[in-house]
């Protein structure tokens, strides 16, 4: 190939992934985010979180730990000889919080945005892992969702649904 022709090539596919990273880097800037605009009932937007990054250490513990707080909303686990037996969310104010229960083969928490898989350690990765996600709708019409992988809950797909992202 003659350079002239390797130098368009690169142009355009550079071109082309600045494009992408400029799309993907505008989707997480949402001016309606947090003021009420969202949909209800899991046809809003979803905020997809690694609920084995937030779990952490305390996967090693049995009993009910504390995953995350949004607003009135608090998200725990209830851990059992190193295995997740239940998610639950409670309301400071209105009570207990339905909990969907989610499984796919798609890794839908990313933690740290853009990379290129070439810069990724392959062990690092749950390659043909399926994934059980924790959802809930929080105040604003947003549903919450808390991605594990399978190996880490104790009853895996029981009561488990197939996860259909809404784009």
């Amino acid at each position: 190939m003659n350079p002239k022709r390797r130098l368009f090539t690169t142009s355009v596919a550079l071109l082309g992934l600045s494009a992408i990273v400029g799309v993907a880097g505008a989707s997480d800037k949402d001016p309606d985010k947090g003021k009420g605009k969202g949909k209800g009932k899991g046809k809003g937007k979803a905020n997809h979180k690694d609920g084995k990054q937030l779990l952490g250490e305390k996967l090693k513990k049995n009993g009910k730990h504390v995953l995350d707080k949004k607003g009135a909303n608090t998200a725990s686990v209830d851990v059992k000889d190193g295995k997740i037996t239940g998610v639950k969310v409670k309301h400071d104010k209105k009570g207990d919080v339905a909990v969907t229960k989610y499984k796919t083969k798609t890794k839908m928490a990313r933690v740290g945005g853009f990379q290129l898989a070439s810069m990724r350690l392959a062990q690092l990765e749950y390659l043909g892992t399926v994934y059980i996600g924790y959802a809930y709708i929080d105040e604003d019409g947003y549903e919450e969702i808390y991605w594990f992988p399978y190996d880490m809950i104790y009853d895996g797909d029981t009561g488990a649904t197939e996860y259909i992202p809404a784009y």
